[in-house]
């Protein structure tokens, strides 16, 4: 049997259920290298680091060691002793004196810029972390193209500005300068700009939250100051939904004006501090003034009600489709489906939509179990040997990459709470994006109570945490929830209701959606059938009855037929 040491981890002779050290693979290449981020269990012999996933156990090895921390490329910059005189230039005609532009160490080179596919002059902004330039980013002189330099870090720009329990933050370089012209320089700016309007932003385009998390992790008050587009209210909402709506407040321009660097150059510098000063705070659920939803509403009264995004089956989008920000309530009778009909149904929302989930699921562990279920219900053939062709080893590979970029799983521990789950959930809404949250089963979970609280008291409170988290972060979360004991009646088990869950009507009455999956055992050919009890905006679906065949060979729901 081999020993924790096998795998590079020192427990220096710790022992127990909970043993924190530094991790082996990740601790090295960071900046608090001494930063105990792996979680060891001597008595179960598993491990599991809180940074970079890595996860395993003496009897099994590790879990996922295809994922090396990743190695950033340092680029080549040399500060200016001077402004050249064109960048000096170019900055006065926006309002920005040379001295803003010397204290930010702004150049002048001749580079690559693959939209044109060839090379031009171009202002390099260095982005610094502790005075050590980690990225450049290059704007061409003339036009507006932009690179930044190949596999360097992603951070704010600004980052060593950020000297007290606050910031703002805006969508350019240029911005973060104005705002420095009217006196305020504890400001950062995003390395990218904004996504498209609209869109769900997903992947690496907000790394630069994740490095620059000891940073953001320490601020009370971050006032989001955007650019007044389309673009930059889906950058907005996306940063609020990461940061967390409470601690955020917004900034809303001028008429005529777009940007921080738009209202310097039409209103002055006092004018401009001035709105960032009068910065309002980010709507929260309970919080809120007509003026805050008037444009919400008109959008209602113009294009609708929305409802929720596709499930990708007809037959369900008829009844109930999923909208982020709401709790839905999934039971069922052991055995039933429950689970396997959620795995099917995140599949089919990361396929048709990019969603991202967070999944705390401890009767599906082993994890490498659970993934294998993942990857056959993504390439849609068996994983295992069987009388049906399997998936190929690339089949595997390419799937495993994909699972690893839209699920993220929330390792169980001996007694998981809701409050400790809702907080890793929370840090993943900003490290990954995270649009979905299932928690199967919640009986899993440690749910001791304060003597003088009742269970249905702390029931109801713990499914409004959920609720609130859900709205807050506009996350959508399935919470799953066993039936007490049913009695067969004529040899069938009847389809218990979520009144059916031991505990408390609370159940029903705090969640917004209520789903039962049941089946015939007596008659495994038969349909699946799902059953939507509850569905509390009509705009998302309706009650009623859907009939799905599973396909047992891959784990997939199919339309009946």
């Amino acid at each position: 049997m081999k020993t924790f040491a096998d795998f590079g981890i020192e427990l220096n002779g710790a022992s127990g259920a909970e043993v924190r050290t530094t991790c082996p693979r990740c601790s090295h290449t960071r900046k608090k290298a001494k930063a105990r981020c792996l979680s060891v269990n001597t008595a179960d012999r598993v491990w599991y680091c809180h940074h970079c996933d890595w996860r395993g156990s003496l009897k099994a090895g590790e879990e996922s060691a295809s994922n090396p921390p990743k190695r950033f490329l340092k680029p080549a910059f040399t500060k200016p002793n001077e402004v050249p005189p064109v960048v000096r230039d170019w900055f006065a005609k926006r309002g920005v004196p040379e001295n803003i532009v010397a204290r930010h160490c702004i150049a002048l080179e001749t580079v690559y810029i693959p939209q044109v596919e060839g090379e031009l002059p171009c202002l390099a902004f260095p982005y610094l972390r502790d005075g050590e330039v980690v990225n450049v980013k290059y704007r061409s002189l003339e036009g507006k193209h932009f690179r930044q330099v190949k596999d360097a870090e992603k951070i704010l720009y600004g980052l060593d500005d950020l000297t007290e329990d606050w910031t703002i933050i805006v969508e350019g370089e240029c911005d973060k300068l104005a705002l420095e012209v009217a006196g305020i320089t504890n400001v950062v700016s995003v390395p990218d700009g904004a996504p498209p309007a609209g869109s769900k932003p997903k992947g690496p385009k907000f790394d630069y939250l994740v490095t620059s998390a000891e940073q953001l992790d320490r601020l009370t008050k971050i006032v989001l100051a955007i650019d007044n587009d389309a673009a930059g209210t889906t950058l907005e909402e996306e940063l609020a939904r990461r940061l967390g709506p409470e601690r955020c407040w917004r900034v809303t321009w001028p008429a005529g004006c777009k940007d921080a660097n738009d209202v310097l150059m039409t209103h002055g510098p006092d004018v401009l501090a001035r709105y960032t000063t009068n910065a309002k705070p980010y709507p929260i659920e309970g919080i809120f003034e007509v003026a805050d939803v008037a444009n919400d509403v008109m959008a209602l009264y113009e294009q609708g009600l929305p409802r929720g995004v596709s499930t990708g089956s007809p037959s369900v989008d008829g009844r109930y489709t999923v909208r982020p920000g709401e709790l839905t309530l999934v039971t069922g009778i052991p055995s039933h489906g429950k689970s396997e009909w959620l795995d099917w149904l995140m599949i089919q929302l990361a396929v048709l939509h990019g969603w991202v989930f967070a999944v705390c699921s401890p009767e599906n562990f082993p994890l490498a179990r659970h993934i294998a279920k993942l990857a056959e219900e993504h390439v849609g053939r068996p994983f295992r040997v069987g009388p049906s062709e399997r998936m190929t080893p690339l089949d595997l590979s390419l799937s495993l990459q994909w699972v690893h970029d839209h699920f993220v799983f929330i390792a169980p521990e001996d007694s998981i709470t809701i409050d400790s789950l809702l907080t890793k959930a929370k840090s993943l809404v900003a490290r990954r994006g995270i649009r979905g949250l299932v928690i199967d089963p919640w009986n899993e979970f440690d749910h001791r109570r304060p003597i003088n609280m009742a269970e249905t008291e702390h029931i109801s409170e713990c499914l409004g945490k959920i609720r609130r988290f859900a709205r807050n972060h506009g996350v959508h979360v399935w919470l799953v929830a066993h039936p007490q004991k049913l009695y067969r009646i004529k040899g069938k088990y009847p389809v218990p209701t979520p009144y059916d869950i031991s505990g408390s009507a609370h159940f029903r009455n705090k969640a917004d959606n209520c789903l039962t999956v049941w089946r015939d055992e007596n008659e495994p050919d038969k349909p699946v059938k799902l059953f939507v009890q509850k569905i509390r905006f009509r705009e998302v679906g309706k009650i009623g009855v859907i009939d799905l065949r599973w396909n047992h060979l891959n784990g997939r729901y199919e339309e009946r037929g």
